[in-house]
């Protein structure tokens, strides 16, 4: 099956719809996939819902189709540096569902392997746990009980990620931290689209050195990347 594609639009074509659920990779605008966000901002796909750790900044990554009031609701762990985001959600224009980080992370790899719910200690006695199924196991000290709260996996109609090189069959191997949430976020979306910097040739990847199998990989696109930084902190100079 050939998954190379020649642009963002192209990738996403035929599978955008208004009210579709997207995962996005990236932590704040490390790894995130810039190149599909602008299609999908152009495409005008509305009612949105992300699972995303975070929405960027104001005018880049998720932040822009904030900006569009193209998303109706955010599942995130994190709501700073992006001052629109926090608007919309205190007064009530955006959904929020606010997660613990390694919950989400484990909710996308959870949906990725096909397990619909865990058991996890974070949260208990907390907002998070309301609504939720509580369960005791004997993981205390001498076997005394524990109570746990069940999360469900998260099963995305679409994945978009971005990873630093492919092969042409979709394995995937990503830069240092900008690996973040890209390979869980790949996981669980029904379609997964990917935008890298260097597409090589089959066979030319180290199979151990290989982050996700292309198995996940559904379509690929190869693009320049903007790479901003979020926070940019240097010494006074001496």
């Amino acid at each position: 099956m050939k998954k190379i594609y020649p642009d963002a639009a192209a990738a996403l074509d035929g599978l955008l719809h208004d009210g579709m659920f997207i995962a996005a990779g990236g932590f704040g605008l490390c790894g995130i996939p810039e190149l599909l966000l602008a299609a999908i901002k152009d495409a005008g796909t509305k009612d949105l819902t992300f699972a995303s750790n975070n929405a960027g900044v104001d005018d880049f990554g998720i932040g822009i189709l904030l900006q569009t009031r193209q998303v109706k609701k955010m599942i995130s762990s994190y709501v700073g540096e992006n001052a629109e985001f926090m608007r919309q959600y205190l007064s009530d224009e955006l959904e929020l569902e606010f997660n613990p980080q390694g919950t989400l992370a484990e909710r996308m790899r959870a949906g990725g392997c096909g397990i619909p719910g865990f058991y996890t200690k974070t949260g208990v006695g907390t907002v998070i746990a309301e609504g939720k199924e509580h369960k005791d196991f004997p993981t205390g000290e001498n076997g005394a009980m524990e109570t746990y709260i069940m999360e469900n996996g998260i099963f995305a109609d679409l994945a978009i990620v971005k990873a630093w090189k492919a092969d042409e069959t979709g394995n995937l191997v990503f830069r240092k931290t900008a690996r973040n949430f890209n390979p869980p976020a790949a996981m669980c979306g029904k379609t997964c689209v990917v935008e890298v910097e260097e597409i090589v040739p089959t066979g030319s990847l180290d199979p151990d050195q290989i982050h996700l199998p292309g198995i996940y990989v559904h379509r690929i696109i190869q693009g320049e990347h903007e790479k901003r930084i979020e926070q940019r902190t240097v010494r006074e100079k001496a």
